[in-house]
């Protein structure tokens, strides 16, 4: 209503005195006012979708309301709220908690599962860009806080997902759980267990970075399920239940760039096997597929560690939106396989094999790399079966990512091999490496 409009005060500020006073009425009138009585929500469009019009947005916050169950249709005793839009792509809603007739409303539990739910079919009516339900397959997004702290120390990420890509490595390295604790200490990584008050034994952990501190300079920890969702320590104990082909506690492996270049070409294979078996699951979930995914996704974080020291790098991102499009709705971690267990098995060798360190051994991991890019794309086009759109879209993105690595890791390969000089005793002439054509 147009006699509802904030007034434009000097300096330009906007007067909204009138207006919250308007909203306040019923809670100063109510019976029991709780003490916080003003609800608020956020909406917000993607940065691909269209500008919606003033009546649209109208439309969706009137349905954001009634889906909250704050402000029925038609209910005319119903709380009094406000949508403000400030800028085209979203609009801030707020409400008082007190009916017009005095009664108080009490938010209930799930009211965020209310409003998503709501959101998603806004989004098929006016054909926006669609969300993925809150299924536990995303990682938690950082409040203002953990920005903030990253912008002020200097990082390209925030702690906790510093922390998430080391729990990653290290759960995809280890073969046992005391290995896995092992290689997090070993990354510099501070750990605290917890244990059962009946049995004694470890039934969780928290991990946090030594020179990230609070004010009042005690670690900040973060559990293996606030990390993500199959973090927790029951789950990933599920990763080590069955033996991999390289027993945990044996003797590091022969390292030298043969054996390493042998290891990576063999793992290219397996991801190859596993791109052809997941293209053939059409749009099976089952028990097979889902652990092969997640096996891959392991196998990929070890070739990033490999290959790239900075855990914000390309190859680091892109394991990233391939672990989210692997991973098992709700934390479900399925039951190992022959096939995941072979592909933990050669994420865990190429972990013991170190670093790449030489042309051979880098292209041979280049190689991988675009293997299991041709498993992303195999991975999206099941989720897209499946429904599961965020996930395909994931996985499109880590796709896309691997084959950028391997071209351009690729090309840098070629370029630093045929450049080197050749001793004056050879007759002259670079050591020639094949380029062009895929990899």
């Amino acid at each position: 209503m147009a006699k509802l409009e904030p007034l434009i005060g000097g300096q330009g500020r906007v007067e909204v005195r009138a207006l919250a006073r308007l909203l306040e009425q019923p809670v100063h009138c109510g019976q029991y006012p709780p003490a916080q009585p003003v609800w608020h929500c956020s909406v917000r469009n993607h940065a691909a979708d269209r500008i919606l019009s003033d009546g649209e947005w109208a439309h969706v916050a009137r349905e954001m309301v009634a889906g909250a169950g704050l402000a029925a249709h038609g209910d005319t005793r119903a709380v009094r709220w406000v949508a403000v839009r400030h800028a085209v792509d979203h609009i801030h809603i707020v409400a008082t908690l007190v009916r017009q007739d005095g009664a108080t409303v009490w938010l209930p539990k799930g009211l965020w599962r209310r409003c998503q739910l709501t959101a998603r079919r806004l989004e098929i009516q006016y054909g926006l860009r669609r969300v993925g339900p809150p299924d536990y397959t995303g990682h938690r997004y950082p409040d203002s806080v953990e920005i903030s702290e990253a912008v002020r120390a200097g990082r390209s990420g925030t702690l906790r997902e510093e922390l998430r890509g080391r729990v990653r490595v290290a759960a995809a390295a280890a073969g046992t759980e005391d290995e896995f604790f092992d290689v997090l200490g070993g990354s510099g990584v501070l750990v605290r267990l917890r244990t059962s008050d009946h049995a004694g034994q470890a039934c969780g952990y928290a991990v946090a970075l030594p020179g990230v501190r609070t004010a009042a300079g005690q670690p900040i920890y973060f559990g293996g399920g606030r990390l993500a969702a199959d973090m927790t320590l029951p789950k990933l104990r599920m990763r080590w239940s069955v033996a991999s082909q390289v027993p945990p506690g044996s003797p590091r492996p022969a390292v030298n760039r043969h054996a390493r270049v042998t290891a990576l070409r063999q793992a290219g294979q397996a991801a190859q096997d596993a791109a052809r078996a997941v293209g053939d699951s059409a749009r099976s979930d089952g028990n097979g597929v889902q652990a092969t995914m997640v096996a891959a996704a392991d196998l990929l974080v070890t070739v990033a560690r490999a290959y790239e020291r900075d855990w914000c790098g390309p190859l680091h991102r892109a394991a990233d939106y391939f672990d989210r499009a692997a991973r098992g709705r709700y934390g479900w971690v399925a039951a190992p396989t022959s096939r995941s267990q072979e592909l933990r098995a050669h994420a865990r060798l190429i972990w013991l094999m170190g670093r790449v360190s030489g042309d051979d051994d880098a292209y041979a991991a280049l190689r991988l790399v675009l293997q299991l890019g041709r498993l992303a794309d195999a991975i999206a086009q099941l989720r897209a079966a499946q429904l599961r759109l965020h996930q395909a879209r994931d996985a499109r993105i880590a796709g896309l990512a691997l084959r950028r690595v391997a071209a351009g890791g690729r090309a840098t390969v070629a370029v630093t091999a045929t450049s080197r000089p050749t001793p004056a005793r050879t007759g002259g002439g670079g050591r020639r490496t094949r380029h062009g054509g895929h990899l």
